[in-house]
């Protein structure tokens, strides 16, 4: 197949590298800088030579402020018959953009952002598929997410970014927590180091996609469910009760197993 992926960011060029193995790949960013080490892909200098490559699916990896007006530009190029996709964590507005599109269209996401994900081992890590994508753009995904032994679901957006809201803004909420309350004086332990790696890397990625994550539809119940067990917690610290100290424990045990 044909494919050329907008965006060569971390995700964007991984995907383009790992499909070019058994399919023709190019690739467009923005920046030319990042498409420098493209390898052997087709690296195409301006939007424009999309229509002469012919692309029969066209991946826009690039960040999730930009998904929809890139899609947008690009669609002047593209064939009616090319196959659109995203990879957007937050699907947001994206089925309404699909539904007057007229393109068939393939919305996936690869849970393994790499930030934190060892890219050259991704066994056992999740990938998601939209339920409403096209089935033959869904057995594509399915084909080659399944290769690096994926696990792989399907829902639909809706369900997605509810999931989304529990996967993405309690881990981000949490770190966040954690770096607003940091103090530079201190001497930390193990397990503030371990905490600090994991706020640092999260910071590290684009401020839209943090702020995207954060301002998901279904947020805010998962940040509500976080104060309230806070509450909780505060409580028994002023109480000073060892019992309810012991049920919560047992509590957080349990929803860890």
């Amino acid at each position: 197949m044909k494919i050329a992926v907008i965006g060569f960011g971390k995700m964007g060029s991984w995907l383009a590298k790992s499909l070019a193995v058994e399919n023709e790949v190019a690739v467009y960013d923005i920046d030319s800088t990042k498409t420098s080490n493209a390898g052997n892909l087709n690296v195409l200098s301006e939007p424009a030579e999309i229509e002469a490559f012919g692309p029969e699916m066209l991946i826009n990896a690039v960040n999730l402020q930009n998904v929809i007006s890139v899609f947008e530009s690009a669609a002047k190029y593209l064939a009616s018959g090319c196959i659109i996709s995203d990879v957007a964590s937050i699907k947001g507005n994206l089925p309404q953009y699909y539904k007057k599109s007229g393109f068939r269209f393939a919305s996936v996401h690869p849970m393994f952002g790499p930030t934190f994900a060892k890219m050259d081992s991704l066994k056992d890590e999740n990938a998601i598929i939209i339920s409403e994508s096209d089935k033959t753009a869904v057995a594509f995904f399915r084909a080659f997410f399944g290769q690096y032994g994926l696990n792989i679901s399907e829902c639909s957006f809706d369900e997605h970014d509810k999931l989304m809201a529990y996967s993405l803004t309690l881990p981000f909420t949490s770190s966040i927590v954690f770096a607003a309350c940091l103090n530079r004086k201190t001497v930390p332990g193990t397990t503030f180091a371990r905490h600090y790696g994991i706020a640092r890397g999260l910071l590290s990625e684009d401020d839209f996609l943090l702020a995207e994550v954060l301002f998901n539809q279904y947020s805010l119940a998962q940040i509500e469910k976080i104060n309230s067990r806070l509450e909780l917690l505060k409580h028994i610290i002023k109480a000073r009760d060892y019992e309810e100290a012991q049920k919560f424990f047992a509590k957080l045990r349990e929803n860890l197993v």
